[in-house]
């Protein structure tokens, strides 16, 4: 039996990257404690519009010396607890001192980045849940010279921000570790943030498909109409070393399950949001006996993969 351990900048809020409690793996929703700084600024804002669609006005101008905000609704959907999670959100922003709005937009960001820019932006998410409304105001302390002088702020100005949370992802499988059968095949192991590490055994590589659930996720099953978010860090089985890797990228992906090669897409469909897969793909599953950038003609393919979840296919 073998256990598997536990162990950019525009403006335009567009492909960012969070703050958060940092917890290992998928995060610790639990212990990650909403904090709302109290302020009398919150009885000058007012924030309207559907969900999705947020607006603001304001009673009176709004100065703030640090980042204060407050939850209009609670959210009971995935809570934000790394800065390494992908969210997707629309914020209207206005100049506190004017009303005037300065920008109102979607975004989907991973907020590590995002945090070099818009440090407040990143405190009011922190420990949101998605499905919240959040309402705050930011000194221009918290942001950047560029965004301050981008949206011609004062020293003492602030911007006042409405931000529904639309969605947010795991930062990496999360479910519950499971065990299996593992003779002849990879170990993996992971670093407290959940990148894993692989060692391949020097065996001969399975001539069939193998596909092991290490973390069961609680989450909604892959269809083959989803996009679906993942982390992963393929190898080649002969080799033994890593050929791409969207952990060592710094960034998540996502794709539908007709857009990779066929033992990948079999080894997704049909399991669940907070799972980590290992799949073992022979070459007539993977790219056959054609060499592909830096794999070779017939290699046997492994793969390690969280999925952190889904989407509808039409999903940008």
């Amino acid at each position: 039996m073998r256990r598997i351990s536990a162990v950019v900048t525009a403006l335009a809020l567009s492909s960012l990257a969070l703050v958060g409690c940092t917890a290992a793996g998928g995060g610790d929703a639990a212990s990650c404690e909403r904090a709302e700084p109290d302020s009398t600024a919150f009885d000058l804002i007012e924030a309207t519009g559907p969900t999705d669609a947020p607006q603001v006005t304001l009673d009176a101008p709004v100065h703030v010396t640090e980042t204060v905000y407050s939850d209009a609704t609670v959210g009971d959907g995935t809570a934000i607890t790394s800065r390494s999670q992908d969210v997707k959100f629309t914020a209207v922003l206005a100049n506190g001192s004017t009303g005037q709005t300065i920008i109102a937009a979607p975004a989907e960001t991973n907020l590590n980045d995002f945090a070099v820019n818009y440090e407040g932006i990143v405190k009011m998410l922190d420990c949101a849940r998605e499905g919240s409304r959040i309402v705050g105001a930011i000194p221009a302390s918290d942001l950047s010279e560029q965004v301050v002088q981008g949206v011609a702020l004062g020293e003492n100005d602030a911007v006042v921000a409405v931000i529904d949370v639309d969605r947010v992802y795991l930062p990496a499988a999360n479910g519950a570790p499971q065990y299996n059968d593992g003779a002849g095949l990879p170990a993996v192991v992971l670093a407290p943030d959940g990148r894993p590490g692989v060692v391949i055994p020097n065996a001969v590589a399975p001539s069939q498909l193998v596909v092991q659930v290490l973390k069961k996720g609680t989450g909604a099953p892959v269809t083959a109409a989803d996009a679906v978010r993942v982390h992963y860090t393929g190898l080649t089985w002969a080799e033994k070393t890593v050929f791409d890797s969207s952990w060592q990228k710094g960034a998540s992906a996502t794709f539908t399950l007709d857009g990779v090669v066929p033992g990948f897409a079999q080894a997704l469909e049909g399991q669940t949001v907070g799972s980590q897969i290992l799949a073992i793909i022979p070459p007539d599953l993977g790219y056959g006996d054609q060499e592909s950038a830096s794999i070779p003609a017939g290699s046997t393919l492994v793969f390690v993969i969280d999925i952190l979840g889904v989407d509808e296919a039409t999903t940008p």
